[in-house]
Formats: structure tokens, C-alpha cells, sequence
């Protein structure tokens, strides 16, 4: 009977903290769209700023005439990848956690709601059945947004790197055609 009431309270204790985080990823998740909106406004006028700023760290490194510049362009080419990878964990894990957030804060009222209608109080059962699908539709919005929005960004990131990489080729090519021939 002990461990009921600690779950019980330890349930009820997390319902404020994920309403909360709810609320703070409603607020991310428009942030999120409007930076993908303007994202998409941009590479519709042909900016795509991932591909400027790595050709130019790839062409410095190729200029250089050091023996190890090749290493500098992989070196550059691990940070393109990195970069792509780090940028879409804050969209992929809103991905996850709003559903999640959403089941929780459905789940949590439920309890309440079913303990009201036990007691035969309807205006409580309906209240926190009011807050539990709120929580869910909050939940499945964020998850599918931030879904739409990972998977465009994804293919996106895909192609920068596409053109990242042929770009290191072709500066690696050019720098091998410009170097001096070794003797035989």
C-alpha cells in the first residue's frame, strides 16, 4: 500500500515539470519552424551557407602548400559531417520527446479523472479529461512538425554534403595537378 502512494505522488509530483517541458517545446517547436521557413526562403534563392562556409575553410586548406594540406580537407570534411549531424539532434529529439511528454501528461490526469468519476464527480473527471487529450494533441502536433521538419532538413544536409565532398575532390585534384612532379 506504501509503494502505491509513493508512485502515486511521485506521479503526480512529475505532471507540473512535464506540462512545463510540454510548454517549452511547443515554444522550440515554433522556433524551429520559423528558422526552417527561412532556411527554405534561402536555398529557394540558391544560399545555402553550410557549402559556402566549408568550400571556403576547404579552398584555405588546399592553398596552403604544406605537405599535409590533403589531411586539413578530410579534417574539414569531418567537421561538415559533424556539424549536419549536431544540428538536427535538437530537431530529432523534439521529435521524440513531445510525443512522449504528450503520453505522460495524458496519462497522469487520467488518473485523477478516473478517481473523480469514482467518487461520482463529473465536473473533475471532465476537467482532467480536458487537460489529458490536450496534453496528447500537444504531444502528436510537436512530433510531427519537428518529423517534417527533420526529414526536409535531413535531405537538405545530404546534398550540402554531397557538394561539400566534391568540392574537397576537386580542390584535392587541382592542389595534385599543381604540385611539382617527384622524380622517377
Amino acid at each position: 500500500m506504501a509503494l502505491k502512494l509513493i508512485l502515486e505522488q511521485v506521479s503526480q509530483w512529475l505532471f507540473q515539470p512535464v506540462l512545463a517541458l510540454l510548454v517549452a517545446l511547443v515554444i522550440w517547436t515554433l522556433v524551429a519552424l520559423g528558422m526552417f521557413l527561412r532556411s527554405l526562403a534561402g536555398r529557394r534563392r540558391g544560399q545555402r551557407p553550410a557549402v559556402s562556409r566549408f568550400a571556403r575553410l576547404i579552398d584555405a586548406a588546399a592553398a596552403d602548400t604544406a605537405p599535409d594540406a590533403d589531411i586539413r580537407i578530410e579534417r574539414v570534411l569531418a567537421q561538415a559531417e559533424h556539424s549536419s549531424l549536431r544540428s538536427l539532434n535538437t530537431v530529432r529529439f523534439a521529435v521524440r520527446a513531445g510525443p512522449s511528454l504528450g503520453l505522460m501528461g495524458t496519462l497522469i490526469p487520467m488518473a485523477a479523472a478516473l478517481s473523480g468519476l469514482a467518487r461520482g464527480d463529473l465536473p473533475a473527471l471532465a476537467e482532467h479529461m480536458v487537460v489529458a487529450f490536450s496534453a496528447t494533441i500537444v504531444g502528436i502536433a510537436i512530433g510531427v512538425v519537428m518529423h517534417v521538419i527533420a526529414m526536409v532538413r535531413e535531405g537538405w544536409q545530404r546534398q550540402d554534403l554531397d557538394d561539400i565532398r566534391l568540392h574537397a575532390e576537386r580542390a584535392l585534384r587541382a592542389q595534385e595537378a599543381g604540385a611539382p612532379k617527384a622524380a622517377a
